[in-house]
């Protein structure tokens, strides 16, 4: 699939000699989900700010459906639809009036069939006469994304998109994520709940101290680096792991009722079967066994902390 966003190079330095972003470089490709993450600080809404034109960038070179976001920066924004972390409305506007004035900004013809069927989409019609200060907080989201779509971009930044949104309303929004990929929307998403992530995207960016730590297929990425654990639930629970199974490492759990052990999922053997014997050995007797994949919560931690040190 062809790429609609390319960043080569992109570094942007403050003047006080802060580097936000330190020589970034990737491709996303036309309808996919990136789910872009960082800890704080770490560059991800100064990458968003760049690409959509806010942000000037000391050095490097990025292009949106093949326009440069410098010289041909009205056409590259044209393109992009931008749902900003903050929410900034004028509270005493009607909803219907706010995303007709967004769609007017990028010289848009009036096109109201077009905003009933956005506003529809994320089930604001009904509220489409209510002015923006009389709706909740996971509302007024809503209504910055009507207005990101209101000019038809084919790229669409969210920026921690259900930051303070209830844990209904933000499954609702995953919906709403789904629906516009399905369009064919390419959706760049920023966000601090790592199951949203894990969730919704095709590839996975982890961003460090300006710099791109990886970009990969989520489920590879989950393969390569995950780890996996095994909870085995034995028939008579022991007070001390025998020393015979020290290698393993086991941790005790449920007052000794069960043992959990951890292996690497791209490790040429995981070591199960000869644990198994070694537990058989023992003489205890096996009630039950478990896995568990490691999340993407954990691989982030993981990776975040090896790009720190």
């Amino acid at each position: 699939m062809a790429a609609i966003v390319t960043v080569d190079g992109l570094t942007k330095t403050y003047k006080g000699g802060f580097t936000a972003l330190d020589n970034v470089s990737l491709s996303i490709e036309e309808g996919e989900i990136l789910a872009l993450l960082g800890p704080n600080g770490a560059g991800k809404t100064t990458l968003i700010s760049t690409l959509c034109g806010i942000t000037t960038p000391t050095s490097g070179y990025a292009t949106v459906g093949g326009h440069d976001i410098l010289t041909g920066y009205r056409a590259a924004r044209a393109m992009i639809g931008l749902v900003p972390q903050e929410i900034a409305l004028e509270p005493f506007e009607k909803v219907i009036n706010t995303v007709r004035f967004s769609r007017g900004l990028f010289g848009k013809p009036r096109n109201e069939a077009l905003i009933e069927r956005i506003l529809r989409q994320l089930s604001l019609w009904d509220k489409r006469g209510n002015r923006i200060r009389e709706l909740s907080g996971g509302m007024k989201r809503r209504v910055l994304i009507a207005k990101a779509l209101c000019h038809e971009p084919r790229v669409l930044f969210l920026d921690e998109p259900t930051a303070g949104v209830d844990v209904e309303l933000r499954r609702d929004m995953w919906e709403v994520v789904r629906a516009l990929k399905e369009s064919g929307v390419t959706i760049i998403l920023t966000t601090h709940y790592l199951e949203e992530a894990e969730a919704m995207a095709d590839r996975i960016a982890v961003i460090n101290k300006g710099e791109v730590l990886l970009i990969e297929d989520k489920a590879a990425l989950m393969r390569r680096m995950g780890r996996k654990s095994l909870r085995i639930d034995l028939v008579v629970p022991i007070d001390a792991v025998p020393a015979s199974l020290g290698k393993y490492e086991l941790e005790r759990a449920e007052g000794g009722q069960s043992l959990i052990y951890h292996y690497q999922t791209r490790a040429e053997g995981t070591g199960i079967t000869r644990l198994l014997q070694a537990l058989s050995a023992e003489g205890l007797s096996v009630r039950d066994i478990e896995t568990r994949q490691s999340s993407l919560e954990e691989i982030f931690v993981d990776l975040v902390r090896e790009g720190a040190a």
